[in-house]
């Protein structure tokens, strides 16, 4: 194919070099380019919404947003499946053509997080759970609702162009971006392609998390070259399972499990980091009572512009406010935006669960037991001392079957025999899930007095078993 260059452009990235979109070229009545859903004011949005929800406010450099992030997973979307479209159309029957495929993939990986509010996951966990939806959830009504005529209108990407009877299937873009349920109906109505195509965005390896990795490593200033995501996709293809990679590749995959639990540890999961969002916490139901009223929704318009940039304007204006109860809350902002944090972590512990242990068979699965044996361990003048508990969770792997679409698989080189990729047996070095726990309070004063009461509530436990 020669490439036409007048209605291509490209963008420049740290991370992947030049990425490629189709744009347009003022022909009147010429089909629809991949820029005018990257310049929709749906994607655009996605300038004002941090990739690290709270933890640029801890790592200076790290201030790349959502808007960047899904240009390179669309940019990886095109690299995975010229790569994996052979194996695809081998493993299944009736697959479309690969321009079909390769634009259905790099707009899941564009969209797929244009449902996010302020503060990403965070707002997810802080508001939308309140009407029992997701980001996700409100992607994908956006893909079907607001941008399905464009998507419908997509003739070409940068390497190919549709086949003059195939159009793009808005439904099929917003199903590929929702998680698996575990509910087998889900997968019905589905051609088994389309299933297939889930592992690329649910699974241990995405063209999500691949980008997330290198991407915020490199912002943070973690690690310019993290993960070898070039060799992962070499050795990927599809089969009759699903997803699969070659055991020549496994150890790629490894060390990029390993590397994306690093960024938990130190990036994400930062004690400060977690500080401002308990920090946040504490006022996050009052202000939304200001800011934005009722579900996503039923008011898309409002959520169009209810960015993190007009979040962070509007709670600096609190200060200025003659209402005393805004007053006093636009003053607690003041301390956050100033980095002013007020709680300080104490001590902390961290554990890893391998296969046979889990975080519920752990004392740590139950903070407020905690709490209360570390206050009935303090000295008798800091039994009432403000404190916080704080649990982050991250699971480095499945520790069993996960739900269809989601699932990856390992061909086995000697036997070349496909075994789900789940089995403690392929994962030996690597723990299932590891837990933070940590004890903040108002200052560093008592930091001493707090980790004796934890290990000596810690070893109360311990004995307790002992004795068993």
């Amino acid at each position: 194919m020669v490439r036409d260059f007048i209605s291509e452009s490209l963008a420049h990235d740290p991370i992947h070099g030049y990425i490629p979109f189709t744009s347009k070229t003022g022909i009147p009545g010429e089909e629809i380019s991949e820029q005018e859903i990257i310049d929709h004011p749906w994607v655009q949005r996605l300038r004002h919404i941090h990739q690290l929800q709270t933890a640029w406010w801890v790592f200076p450099s790290a201030e790349h947003m959502r808007f960047q992030h899904v240009l390179g997973a669309m940019h990886l979307a095109s690299v995975a499946i010229h790569a994996w479209y052979d194996s695809l159309n081998t493993a299944c029957r009736n697959v479309p053509s690969l321009p079909y495929v390769e634009s259905l993939v790099r707009l899941a990986a564009l969209l797929h997080d244009v449902g996010h509010g302020p503060f990403g996951h965070f707002f997810d966990d802080h508001y939308l759970d309140q009407y029992g939806l997701t980001h996700e959830d409100i992607g994908a009504h956006i893909i079907e609702h607001e941008l399905g005529d464009l998507i419908r209108g997509i003739r070409r990407n940068p390497n190919g162009r549709l086949n003059p009877l195939e159009e793009l299937d808005p439904k099929q873009v917003g199903w590929l971006i929702r998680r698996p349920s575990g509910d087998q109906q889900s997968e019905e109505g589905n051609p088994d392609w389309l299933c297939k195509l889930r592992a690329m965005f649910s699974g241990i390896y995405t063209v999500d998390n691949m980008d997330f990795v290198l991407r915020d490593a490199y912002m943070s200033g973690y690690n310019i070259r993290a993960v070898d995501v070039s060799r992962l996709i070499h050795y990927s293809f599809f089969t009759t399972e699903g997803l699969t990679i070659h055991g020549r590749g496994l150890q790629a995959l490894v060390n990029f499990i390993e590397t994306r639990a690093n960024l938990f540890r130190t990036i994400y999961y930062h004690r400060t980091v977690r500080a401002l969002d308990l920090a946040l916490e504490e006022i996050f139901a009052e202000t939304m009572q200001h800011l934005f009223h009722g579900n996503p929704l039923e008011h898309l318009d409002d959520y169009l512009g209810f960015t993190e940039s007009s979040f962070l304007v509007d709670v600096g204006r609190f200060k200025k406010s003659s209402d005393p109860a805004v007053l006093d809350l636009g003053e607690r902002w003041q301390g956050i935006l100033s980095r002013n944090v007020e709680w300080k972590m104490a001590c902390e512990r961290s554990l890893n669960f391998h296969s046979g242990t889990a975080v519920h068979t752990s004392i740590f699965s139950e903070p407020e037991l905690v709490e209360k044996r570390v206050r009935a361990k303090l000295p008798a003048k800091l039994k009432q001392i403000p404190l916080r508990i704080d649990v982050a969770r991250h699971y480095h792997r499945p520790s069993g079957r996960l739900p269809a679409g989601g699932q990856n698989f390992l061909l086995d080189q000697g036997t070349e025999k496909t075994q789900e990729l789940h089995d403690d047996e392929l994962f030996r070095a690597i723990p299932v899930s590891f837990l933070i726990f940590r004890i903040y309070t108002r200052d560093h004063l008592h930091d001493l007095e707090m980790t004796n009461a934890l290990n000596a509530a810690l070893g109360e436990v311990s004995d307790s078993k002992t004795n068993m």
